[in-house]
Order: C-alpha cells, then structure tokens, then sequence
C-alpha cells in the first residue's frame, strides 16, 4: 500500500510503500477514503511528542472509511461499514471508558503516535466494537473525517464542560480548525458567537463568511484591546445593560485577552492549543 512516512523528526515526509495490515484479534484494518492534517501532526513530525517512538513512521489521526478486515474477536463491526474512528482509541474496559472518558483511558492507543497512522491507504485499530464508529449515509467520508479530532474536542468542550444553552454568548479565541469547529457546535445549541482571529486580513474574511451564514454580528478584534472591546461590545448589544453568562473557548490565541473578556462575566473554557507559556491570572 502506499503510505506516507518521515525517517526521523523534522526530516522530510515521502511517499512509500508498506505492507497492508493485518488486524488483532480484537481489531480491524480500515480502507481510507479521506484524512485530514492537524496541528497535532506538525507537532509529532518535529519530535514533540513522546508516543512516537519507532522511526519510519507515518502519520495521521482524523480519517474515515471502509472496514477492510476484522479480527476474530469482534462482534459488532462489519467488513464494508462506512466508519470514522476518534483520535484517541480507548480500550474499552477500564473505568474511565466505561464512564464514555476514553480520551483518557491509561490503555488508550492513538493512530499516527502510538503506531501508523491515516497517511496510507489502510489503517489498523484496536479494539474496534469499542472505537469505529459507523456513519450514516448521509455523511461523506470528508466531512467525517473532521468528526474524531477538532469536533469531538470542540463539541466537549462547548457541549459538556461550557453547557452552553440557547440565548448565551460565545466568544471563540482562535478560528483554526477547532476554534471554527466550536463556532459551528456552539451556533447550533443556539448561542450568539463572537469570533476572534489573528491577522487583520483572515479576520474579516472570516467575520463576513460567518455574518453571511449565520446572520449573527461577528466582532473584528486582531489586537488585545480590539478583542477585549469588541467581545463584550457585541455581547452588550445582543444582551442589554449587562452581558449574560458567557462561555470563552480558547483556540489558538493569547491568553491574556481572554482573561481581561472573562473578568466577572463568564465561564473560561481552555482548548488544547493553549502554549505552554499559558497563564492563567487571578484578580
């Protein structure tokens, strides 16, 4: 098969070829029809992650596709299911998977880290009736290729520890691929977004695209002081005297405008892009 693998982090990726895998007993071997590239990669390529630990490796952890084989253990999923996969692969027995907290089970295995990944034209998975999820006709292997990373993360995070409820205001700092993810999962649970992104130019590109869409105000803030007005200017407006409760997700972006935003009005949600310089300051 072909797969695209770097002998060593930081060194150039190339095109090869591989032996197709075979599956555990408890495992399948999925046919790719579409993956996606996350900062995440970049990250594994420059050596920043300790997972990988064999070299050549190939990466890629957001895919859907085909079931190609199955192990002789699993039950549930079929050769020839449509299915997508989340980014982190639990074990599907311990506690933490039980309570639907795979992404940190201590077992858990992640393609393109732990082992190959999607960047082939086949991909292995561990325990598959626990992991593969199957999809509905009516989503394409490109759009579900987005599901198990930045819209699961995005989803979470405004879903499950924001609780955002219609009416509430949402501002997102950053608009890379889970920043525009939370835009999308938070506007459907009937929230008012604010969006911020770095660079004058993506900004307002971005701001007319999403005033376009969803016929909701999208604040122009590329500096500090610029997102800090503009986030509670727009949530005056959509709210009266004072703000309502807000919920702040962090995306790629500075730590401190999100601080000054969050002052007494909200609750602060910190996405994973967070640096490692984050700080958080308490008044």
């Amino acid at each position: 098969m072909r797969a695209v693998v770097y002998d060593g982090f930081g060194r150039p990726p190339y095109l090869t070829q591989r032996e197709v895998p075979t599956p555990r007993p408890h495992g399948a071997v999925i046919k790719v029809q579409a993956t996606g590239l996350c900062r995440s990669d970049w990250h594994g390529w420059q050596g920043h992650d300790s997972d990988i630990t064999d070299l050549p490796h190939t990466p890629g952890h957001e895919f859907a596709g085909v079931v190609a084989a199955v192990g002789s253990d699993v039950r549930i999923v079929s050769v020839g299911d449509r299915v997508t996969v989340p980014f982190v692969c639990g074990c599907g027995q311990c506690r933490d998977c039980a309570a639907g907290n795979a992404q940190v089970c201590k077992f858990q295995w992640q393609p393109g880290f732990n082992g190959p990944g999607s960047f082939a034209d086949y991909v292995a998975i561990p325990n598959a009736d626990f992991n593969v999820v199957t999809l509905p006709d009516a989503v394409s292997f490109d759009v579900a290729a987005s599901l198990g990373c930045r819209f699961a993360t995005a989803y979470r995070a405004v879903a499950h520890v924001g609780r955002v409820q219609p009416g509430q205001s949402v501002a997102v700092l950053g608009c890379g691929g889970v920043g525009l993810a939370a835009i999308m999962v938070a506007k459907s649970r009937g929230a008012q977004v604010i969006a911020e992104a770095a660079g004058e130019l993506r900004l307002k590109a971005r701001c007319i695209e999403f005033e376009q869409a969803s016929r909701q105000p999208c604040a122009l803030a590329p500096h500090d002081r610029g997102t800090v007005a503009a986030v509670r200017s727009v949530a005056h407006r959509q709210n009266g005297e004072r703000p309502s409760r807000q919920e702040f997700f962090l995306g790629n972006a500075p730590m401190r405008p999100l601080v000054l935003c969050h002052q007494n009005d909200g609750d602060l949600v910190i996405g994973p892009a967070a640096g490692a310089d984050a700080r958080i300051l308490a008044h």
